[in-house]
């Protein structure tokens, strides 16, 4: 059976992916008087004197809003948020089963940018964090900057930061495994929406010597007036030399290709461009810029995907869980880019010298160890 037939069929019997289930027992009077009417005031009470106890008398504290509008669903696009709430649904069992973390899907009907940022505001009491999924751009980088200057707990767009730690990650443990040093390479990014912008940002924060950003019309560069306002900013970020020209001419010499675009548009010619042991990220889904097959053939040393059925795959569930795990667990405002930094490197240091080779470069998905290492490291880099 087809594995979309075989998922579809399993919806229609799960009826849903997620429930609620009570903590608080309700077999007699004295539980009910506890749990509800009239113990439950005085918790109530608590709360009014000092709303920071709503983190203790209420599951506040490890309970994320997983939040769409339904614009970029998957590479689906723009489906809305009902259609979107399976996806929710899916990545609140991906916090409960990796971390712990309770999550709650919510679709919001609008496409206005300050009616959603108002609507999450309105309901932000409910949760500890947020994460924001499934927006199209530039509307999601507006949204998630307006919700971070409001609100005093985390919000995290998992479709941009989750992406770009799970490539540092992977970046760190490619590059040490090819001999080479982070400030050494220049990375080619193939794709400027909203999760290429975020992995271009965070590899500068990490320290990679170069970068070179290729949106549908080419090389990103400062000769070029751009519309977008993410676009220009990048364009005073990056390509230290200025180049111009398309994707081939941007590969020609780099050591890392990272694409997040669309299948096909790597060439085995564009990979033997490339420095000595390319670094291949074709993360396109289903089908990648390249197939590691004929990347490897072409001559690339290391070729990670977003897909299961090939080595090294470059998935956010790395992320996402333990980030927020490790930010609740301390109480944490935000989610800095120390803590996203501290993330990146316990995922990458799970894969041990003697493990590491071309061939596994980065934990499985299914390596549930990670979160826990990843909650750690970005809980001593909050409370830093």
């Amino acid at each position: 059976m087809d594995i979309k037939q075989k998922a579809l069929e399993k919806h229609y019997e799960w009826e849903g992916k997620i429930e609620v289930v009570s903590r608080a027992p309700i077999n007699t009077a004295e539980e009910l008087s506890l749990a509800y009417t009239p113990g439950v005031a005085q918790a109530c009470l608590e709360i009014e004197k000092d709303p920071s106890l709503s983190y203790k008398l209420t599951r506040r504290k490890n309970l994320v809003a997983v939040i769409t509008d339904g614009t970029a669903v998957l590479g689906l696009g723009d489906i809305g948020g009902l259609a979107g709430m399976p996806v929710m649904e899916g990545k609140c069992c991906l916090f409960k089963e990796f971390a712990g973390v309770d999550a709650f899907p919510l679709c919001i009907k609008s496409k206005d940018v300050d009616e959603i940022v108002h609507t999450i505001e309105l309901i932000s009491d409910s949760f500890g964090g947020i994460n924001i999924e499934d927006i199209s751009a530039p509307r999601c980088f507006e949204i998630e900057k307006k919700l971070k200057e409001r609100l005093d707990i985390p919000v995290f767009h998992d479709d941009q930061h989750g992406t770009a730690v799970v490539v540092a990650a992977a970046m760190i443990n490619a590059v040490r495994c090819a001999g080479k040093k982070l400030s050494d390479v220049t990375v080619v990014i193939n794709g400027a929406g909203a999760a290429g912008i975020a992995i271009g940002k965070f590899l500068l924060e990490m320290g990679i010597g170069d970068l070179i950003m290729v949106d549908i019309n080419g090389i990103i560069d400062r000769n070029t007036d751009y519309d977008n306002p993410a676009h220009k900013e990048m364009a005073g970020l990056t390509n230290r030399n200025n180049i111009s020209g398309k994707l081939a001419d941007a590969m020609k010499g780099a050591d890392v290709f990272v694409g997040v675009s669309r299948p096909g548009l790597v060439s085995e010619d564009m990979i033997r461009s490339m420095a000595d042991k390319p670094i291949v990220f074709a993360m396109a889904n289903p089908e990648p810029e390249i197939m590691p097959d004929k990347a490897k053939q072409a001559g690339a040393y290391i070729v990670g995907t977003g897909r299961s059925d090939f080595p090294n795959q470059i998935n956010n569930v790395l992320v996402f869980p333990g980030i927020f795990k490790g930010a609740l667990s301390v109480g944490a405002k935000a989610i800095t880019e120390e803590m996203k930094k501290a993330a990146a490197y316990a995922i990458a240091d799970i894969v041990t010298p003697d493990k590491l080779s071309p061939e596994y470069i980065i934990p499985s998905p299914l390596d549930k160890s990670v979160a826990e290492s990843v909650a750690r490291a970005v809980a001593e880099a909050a409370e830093k």
